[in-house]
């Protein structure tokens, strides 16, 4: 089996790299998905794999194998580009100015079609049904796998496990990355107004200055992660825009903030977030201001069950070799793979996309990232195997 997926993997490279890059060029913000949708369902069309829509633009197919079992397992690839503007100049270069692939979500589920293809050709060889979740709007909160969840993705029939990839520029084309456990941090906004009294520079005593007041808040909020956070579990608070819209000499009537606020413990994340807003208002009311601390609650830290990722980490080693199967770190960036992960046993792993000698080697969410495209071929063969492997064939 191994050898014939791997031959498969090979044989249908070139129809992965032409839907790569067909919707490289056309790519959708979160929850506008309408023309990948399309593309992806008349594949799963052309394949004879029946699906049904969810949260739109979402869609998800049954591929059932003809042996017998009742086992089921998930697979996941995300469709949604990101409100950036393409700098690679490539054939395939983004159509749709200010928006792009930039986060690899073409790899995604264009691999996962890819996968399909494998899977229908060796359907007479394994038992058992593999859902094809093709998820719209990962970038976006709520999260396109928060709704789709509510909608019954995971339902009629369960799964056993859900399996997701992700692409990794900073692995090297053919080789992959698993962690067991905690993997990624929970993501949460926040967005602040400080309110007080504009005035002139020149005559602070008649003002109170949201200035000054947010430099003291600033600081003390700080505190939460380094005095009140358990320093052995990661936590990060950083605020990423701040604008007092005043003068060299006009002190403004109020300033706004926005933030992130992560970390990997659930119970502490909502303790958390009860001591930034106590902290805030009670800081600034002292100094005769007033604040409006809005958090927006985002998706939650993503898990990958121990037992289900180190038996998909060794159906990888098998199928590439150890040497090209590597141990991740725990990384605070968000996925909202992190829902499914939160309700069944998930394993989500890294596709190595990079290439130093190409000069492929920008991270996710700038103008210039873009992949190695020989990493299709492993990430077709590899999440077919392991599809085929997890359901006991």
């Amino acid at each position: 089996m191994k050898e014939q997926i791997q031959q498969l993997a090979k044989d249908i490279f070139d129809d992965v790299l032409a839907n790569r890059r067909h919707l490289h060029s056309h790519p959708e913000l979160s929850f506008h998905e309408v023309e990948t949708s399309a593309f992806v369902a008349r594949h799963l069309d052309i394949l004879g794999i029946s699906y049904e829509r969810m949260a739109d633009n979402g869609l998800v197919g049954l591929l059932k194998g003809d042996l017998p079992s009742d086992k089921v397992i998930a697979l996941r690839a995300d469709m949604d580009a990101l409100p950036i503007t393409e700098a690679n100049d490539v054939p395939y270069k983004s159509q749709n100015v200010g928006v792009m692939h930039a986060c690899g979500h073409d790899v995604h589920t264009s691999s996962l079609l890819g996968v399909a293809t494998i899977l229908t050709q060796v359907k007479s060889q394994f038992g058992g049904t593999i859902k094809l979740i093709f998820q719209p709007a990962e970038e976006k909160l709520p999260g396109g796998a928060s709704l789709m969840i509510k909608e019954g993705v995971l339902e009629n029939p369960k799964p056993s496990a859900v399996i997701g990839q992700h692409v990794m520029p900073l692995i090297d084309a053919g080789k992959v990355g698993f962690r067991a456990g905690k993997y990624m941090a929970s993501t949460d906004e926040l967005y602040v107004t400080v309110k007080g009294k504009g005035g002139h520079g020149a005559q602070p005593q008649q003002n109170i200055d949201p200035v000054i007041i947010t430099a003291h808040m600033l600081t003390a909020l700080q505190q939460i992660v380094s005095r009140f956070s358990d320093p052995k579990s990661p936590c990060v608070l950083s605020f990423g825009k701040v604008i007092a819209n005043g003068a060299t000499n006009v002190i403004p009537n109020e300033v706004y903030l926005e933030g992130t606020f992560r970390t990997m413990d659930e119970e502490w994340r909502a303790e958390a977030h009860q001591k930034m807003k106590k902290m805030a208002e009670g800081l600034v009311e002292s100094m005769g201001g007033a604040v409006d601390f809005n958090i927006v609650k985002g998706y939650p830290y993503l898990i990958n069950e121990p037992v289900l990722t180190n038996n998909v980490r060794g159906f990888a080693e098998d199928y590439l070799g150890k040497e090209n199967v590597l141990d991740l770190d725990i990384w605070m960036a968000a996925e909202d793979f992190a829902y499914y992960s939160q309700v069944a046993d998930s394993c989500f792993y890294r596709l190595g996309t990079r290439n130093e000698s190409r000069g492929i080697t920008s991270s996710v969410h700038t103008p210039t990232f873009d992949i190695e495209e020989t990493a299709l071929e492993t990430s077709v063969g590899l999440m077919a195997y392991l599809a085929v492997k997890q359901l006991g064939n």
